[in-house]
């Protein structure tokens, strides 16, 4: 495991990273939710107009003081779920984004490509999820020349006045550098870094074949509401990481079965405007498993709700009346799928919760999330497929990757 620290840079993780795009916070939720649908982790960064030119001030560049916080869809669907807001759903959708995000300068954090991947890990690890690396010219990469950074000496083109022989201390950027834009940058979400350790499975072992419960990977605290409740009570328990609130329901013997979630992962691609009227209408149970439609029912399917028609992430040139279902949240049915409680049948598809048990191994677990683009994996017991016990987030597994001995032995060595 040593190797994959010792000689990988921030660096390596940006080629063939596109330069960033701004996302102003006098954008409208209409745009934001267009952006949120081509971002990574369903969320996009936010940002403050710029001023002037980048400058240092007390270690802290103008660029990472201009940004705000990360809006996701979990933020959208609840801020539209308003009472107001579905009244006048034309004026919600044009509100600007600084008045929907949730202001949080510590979820990003600028880096220089010379940061050791293992402290690049360690600032994840402290609730950081964005990484801003400024694009130099020409770069290849540097893990073959890791070695060299790592013993005290820096490269020919990169200034070292304030390095002091320290790896750690050259994440301030050097504004006098010729190898450094001067204001271009990419952005390293939490999902681009599991997608390199993964591909790096042999140098981790032997953490990756060990189970996540092993590993104290399970994160027991997590949020949940019964599937009686009003669905919009998962809003009262927003969450910065996971944003994620799990629909349970309660089984005789005390226990609690997981039967879908109201997530950023889940609403990422939804009709946001559907979503909202759910959220704000129907029981939690409702909102992640739909219902049926028969006459008990039949006032739900015939309320019409301005929808827009034609875009995959719920925003579209033309609006028109559009009938409401679980459909129309982006969660599909399985005419094969078994029926639970009151002869509801569950929605799979969007709407089924991403599970796996305690006795999953991590490199699995790594591959299900990156696979189904989530910020999170529920986790069940070994012995059913759904009595909830845990979550398993991005942090949650950098921790167990940081544990190992070697991995330590790096990170404390000057």
């Amino acid at each position: 495991m040593a190797s994959v620290f010792l000689y990988h840079v921030v660096g390596d993780l940006t080629v063939g990273k596109p330069e960033l795009v701004e996302f102003l916070d006098t954008e409208s939720v209409e745009s934001a939710i267009r952006a949120i649908g081509e971002c990574t982790e369903g969320g996009v960064s936010v940002w403050r107009k710029r001023q002037q030119k980048n400058v240092v001030e007390n270690g802290e560049t103008k660029q990472q003081q201009r940004f705000v916080g990360i809006i996701d869809a979990f933020d959208i669907v609840a801020f539209l779920a308003r009472e107001g807001c579905l009244e006048d759903q034309d004026k919600a959708m044009k509100t600007p984004v600084s008045e929907v995000v949730v202001p949080n300068s510590s979820l990003l954090k600028e880096v220089d490509p010379g940061t050791r991947l293992i402290d690049a890990l360690e600032m994840m690890k402290q609730g950081v999820r964005r990484l801003l690396v400024r694009k130099s010219v020409g770069w290849k990469g540097m893990s073959k020349r890791f070695s060299v950074i790592y013993n005290g000496k820096w490269l020919k083109n990169i200034d070292t006045s304030s390095c002091n022989n320290s790896a750690t201390n050259c994440n301030r950027p050097s504004s006098s550098s010729p190898s450094f834009h001067e204001n271009k940058f990419c952005c390293l979400s939490r999902e681009d870094v599991i997608r390199f350790l993964i591909g790096c499975l042999g140098a981790l072992a032997p953490l990756p074949l060990s189970a996540i419960s092993s590993l104290g990977v399970i994160n027991p605290n997590y949020y949940s509401i019964e599937a009686s409740s009003p669905a919009l009570d998962a809003t009262r328990k927003l969450t910065q990481d996971p944003s994620a609130v799990a629909i349970v329901e309660p089984s005789p013997d005390g226990k609690y079965k997981i039967i879908g979630e109201i997530s950023a992962s889940k609403l990422w691609k939804c009709d946001y405007l559907a979503a909202a009227w759910a959220l704000a209408n129907l029981s939690a149970g409702q909102f992640v498993m739909g219902f049926e439609d028969n006459a008990t029912l039949r006032s739900l399917h015939d309320y019409s709700i301005n929808s827009p028609i034609g875009d995959d992430v719920g925003v579209g040139p033309g609006l028109r009346p559009r009938k409401f279902s679980s459909r129309s949240i982006g969660f599909f049915s399985n005419p094969t799928s078994t029926s639970i409680g009151m002869g509801r049948s569950i929605y799979r598809g969007r709407s089924a919760p991403l599970t796996c048990k305690t006795t999953s191994l991590l490199a699995a677990v790594m591959a299900q999330m990156l696979s189904h683009r989530a910020t999170h994996v529920w986790v069940t017991e070994a012995e059913t497929d759904d009595v909830l016990v845990g979550v398993v987030g991005y942090a949650d597994i950098m921790v167990a990757l940081t544990k190992h001995p070697t991995t330590n032995v790096i990170s404390a060595t000057p």
